[in-house]
């Protein structure tokens, strides 16, 4: 998939994710990464620019393995951004599927 592709829509999986469970970066990056190819430094930035949007809030968990994490958790305004993006994703899919099928060009 190309970067700027999945640019596009980690936002959308990011938020879905933590809308899943309650979770730390390095937790969110390992459960995207096993089935989309990224860095573990693009989750962060996300994770601060949807934090400052007040799509997320942030807690402090401690760790049997280290410091405590920080954790994130979806807002109330994250949850209602999160069923926009879902109906825009589904939007998009069919908008795209319909213009792509290798049918009508042939």
């Amino acid at each position: 998939m190309s970067t700027q592709l999945k640019k596009g829509v980690l936002e959308l999986v990011v938020l879905s994710k933590i809308n899943e469970h309650d979770s730390y970066g390095y937790d969110i990056y390992q459960e995207i990464s096993r089935n989309m190819a990224i860095s573990e430094s693009t989750i962060y930035p996300i994770l601060r620019k949807l934090t400052k949007e007040g799509l997320f809030e942030t807690y402090l968990r401690e760790s049997s393995e280290g410091p405590p994490r920080k954790y994130f958790r979806v807002t109330g305004i994250g949850k209602a951004r999160l069923v926009q993006l879902r109906k825009d994703w589904s939007k998009f899919q069919r908008v795209v599927n319909m213009m792509i099928r290798s049918d009508r060009y042939e």
